[in-house]
């Protein structure tokens, strides 16, 4: 659904990565909605990218369609090059492309374990990377924002909690954290903001195992002090209000959006 708007970001244009669906597309509209261009990065999902760009411009916005495998540094590139081709410049990055390949350990494929790790960790690296130098070269717009670039990197409670039979997606995020706070460390001085969401539970495509039935939903439950899944739209409009100038001084900073989850409450009745 497209948001009531707060025309928070207007004049900006944003980058999602992995935005045909799911948290990506959520966040997409929920940018737009903000009044940023956004550019809608896929790669094996059209009809899904061509949906969000289809319901941005049917409510005024701005949408740009960007295939690119964010694991592929030509690719990458190119993507950047399209989107200031088409917009001017790039404001804000969410580099949120993600999957999973999820094997017990000892079953576990270095070719898995490196898919993830490409697409997950490496991904973000590249597409970080991008807008941090097209932050630089571009300078500062005070018209639009204080900071001269937004980076957002899309982790995952599992930064924090183990995750048997996902240790390279675990891994991956893990990775994510620390990348985060080590550019946040490193650009904070140009004035560019990075920071990350990690989701909790939410009602994707990717974990559709965990809430589709009524007894999945109900053990789900037991991890959420909140008692409700998470839906995209939770992560979209706290995506949106952490690239605007609301939040001008949060930085470094990993924002767990999780009804609770990262509260281990296996331990509510004393363990």
């Amino acid at each position: 659904m497209f948001q009531k708007p707060n025309q928070r970001l207007v004049g900006q244009t944003a980058i999602v990565t992995g935005a045909s669906s799911g948290i990506g597309k959520a966040t997409a509209i929920a940018l737009a909605s903000e009044g940023a261009s956004v550019v809608i990065n896929y790669i094996g999902n059209p009809a899904g990218a061509e949906e969000a760009a289809s319901l941005i411009q049917e409510n005024g916005g701005q949408a740009l369609l960007a295939q690119a495998d964010v694991s592929k540094e030509d690719q990458v590139q190119r993507m950047f090059a399209d989107a200031v081709d088409a917009f001017g410049t790039v404001d804000i990055l969410v580099a949120n492309a993600g999957l999973q390949k999820d094997a017990k350990f000892i079953d576990m494929t270095l070719k898995d374990w490196q898919f993830v790790l490409d697409v997950n960790l490496t991904g973000q690296f590249l597409c970080a990377r991008e807008a941090a130098r097209e932050f630089l070269r571009r300078g500062t717009r005070p018209d639009v924002s204080q900071s001269i670039g937004k980076i957002i990197c899309m982790s995952s409670v599992h930064e924090i909690i183990p995750w048997a039979g996902h240790s390279n997606y675990a891994a991956s995020k893990g990775g994510v954290m620390l990348l985060m706070k080590s550019i946040a460390q490193e650009l904070g001085g140009y004035k560019i903001r990075v920071n990350s969401v990690a989701p909790g539970a939410i009602r994707t495509p990717i974990n559709r195992g965990a809430w589709e039935t009524p007894q999945a939903l109900s053990s789900l439950m037991r991890l959420i002090p909140y008692k409700r899944i998470g839906e995209t739209s939770d992560i979209g409009s706290t995506v949106a209000w952490l690239c605007s100038d609301e939040a001008d001084y949060i930085h470094g900073h990993t924002l767990v959006v999780d009804g609770g989850m990262t509260l281990y409450p296996g331990f509510e009745d004393n363990g």
